[in-house]
């Protein structure tokens, strides 16, 4: 397909992006800010070929959209570095450490048994971390950022095809498991579909699912990316269900772009515009709320996934579900706007920046005086996790928006959000 040339022409150089953008942020360069990069952007388009350099810059770019939001004249800086991307992968001939550790991300993590594999080796390097990370470092930073990232292992949960609605049926709403979602934090799937059913809705899950293939498209694995969209949208065209219902913001992210990813293949886009993809905040807010609200004395730091909040404009939602809970405090994160260096799988591949953007959006955290940090996005838990151990403040637990919702709902004490972690009173 290539990079769009007209997309490279919308941009001004105006230098809005400039605060808004993390590698910017941290390092102060041209060519790791939009402008510059959509720059470099233009040069390839003029017909310079892609040098090292270049795809270095590229590289680096986290994807997290912020520059969408604050560019005043509308440039599509999410379609030009996915199309960028894409060029880099078919042109750049990448170092072999480099290019075996994507082929092993692109190989594993978009395959739901493939990481089911992973629970119990990573179950273990959970409980050796502090010995294995320094020692992997050593050897591949990639791989010591995964030990470090690995959530504890948890108990799978097999969800039924069908949850009818409690009460009165208000909707029907197919839900998206998700790979990563679906495989480290089983509880999120469980908490919405509970969620969903007890304000109204009948939920369908088809079985089978697999990649939506948001990590594929944000990381210009094109063919990969498209092979899974097509397969998303068949599933739940056999499910009979016209709206999904998502919990992952980099997948809700993607999904929502089907129809223009695929404008190549006309059938496709039209099947895909036949879907309507929201997230699962969005969905509930349009609802309105139906089942009783128990208290639930919290202090909570809400964070805005970048491709909830930039991506898809969800903002609003999530911190109304919350502050519709009775004796729930939401309080603001200091720099929201800045990512907090998970971006799918930039903690991988770029671990050393994705490390100081993570450690830098723990101190925001830790500001806040938060009991429970509320996170959209399964990257977004594991990185600010992470971070928040390193700094010794691993007893602020990380929850899902719908799991702070589900014990509201359910009439649960804060404990089983904190883990019995104190509260106050």
């Amino acid at each position: 397909m290539g990079v769009d040339p007209e997309l490279i022409k919308d941009c001004v150089h105006c230098g809005f992006c400039l605060p808004t953008c993390p590698t910017y942020v941290l390092w102060g360069e041209e060519m790791d800010s939009p402008r510059g990069r959509i720059h470099l952007m233009k040069q390839h388009v003029e017909g310079t070929p892609i040098t090292p350099e270049m795809a270095g810059h590229f590289d680096a770019c986290l994807g997290c959209m912020a520059c969408v939001t604050a560019c005043p004249s509308g440039v599509r800086y999410d379609r030009l570095i996915e199309q960028t991307r894409a060029e880099v992968e078919r042109e750049h001939v990448r170092e072999p450490d480099d290019r075996a550790l994507r082929a092993a991300v692109f190989a594993l993590f978009p395959y739901p048994r493939r990481l089911r594999a992973l629970r119990w080796p990573l179950r273990l390097s959970t409980g050796l971390r502090e010995r294995i990370a320094p020692r992997l470092a050593k050897v591949n930073p990639s791989l010591a950022a995964m030990a470090d990232l690995a959530p504890p292992a948890t108990r799978r949960v097999r969800l039924p095809r069908r949850i009818q609605a409690r009460g009165t049926r208000r909707a029907v709403a197919g839900m998206l498991t998700g790979c990563v979602q679906g495989e480290f934090f089983p509880q999120v799937n469980a908490a919405t579909a509970r969620v969903l059913a007890m304000e109204g809705c009948e939920v369908v899950i088809p079985p089978g699912q697999g990649c939506c293939g948001a990590l594929s498209l944000h990381s210009g694995q094109e063919a990969q990316a498209l092979r899974f969209a097509k397969r998303t949208i068949r599933t739940f065209e056999r499910a009979g269900v016209d709206t999904i219902v998502v919990n992952a913001a980099g997948c809700g992210s993607t999904m929502k772009e089907y129809a223009e990813v695929l404008a190549g293949e006309p059938e496709w886009a039209a099947r895909a515009k036949a879907i309507r993809t929201v997230d699962v905040a969005e969905f509930l807010a349009e609802l309105g709320p139906a089942a009783e609200r128990h208290p639930l004395p919290l202090r909570v730091a809400y964070h805005d996934a970048c491709h909830l909040a930039h991506a898809q404009g969800v903002r609003r939602q999530p911190r109304d579900l919350l502050g519709g809970i009775p004796g729930i405090e939401v309080r603001e994160i200091a720099e929201s706007s800045i990512c907090c260096g998970s971006a799918g799988t930039y903690n991988l591949f770029q671990p050393e920046a994705a490390r100081e953007l993570g450690d830098r959006k723990a101190e925001r955290v830790l500001q806040t005086g938060a009991e429970l940090l509320v996170s959209a996005n399964p990257g977004c838990t594991m990185q600010i996790t992470s971070s928040l151990r390193r700094q010794g403040m691993d007893e602020i637990p990380v929850a899902h928006t719908v799991e702070v919702l589900d014990a509201a709902l359910r009439g649960l004490p804060p404990s089983a959000l904190t883990g019995g972690r104190r509260t106050r009173a």
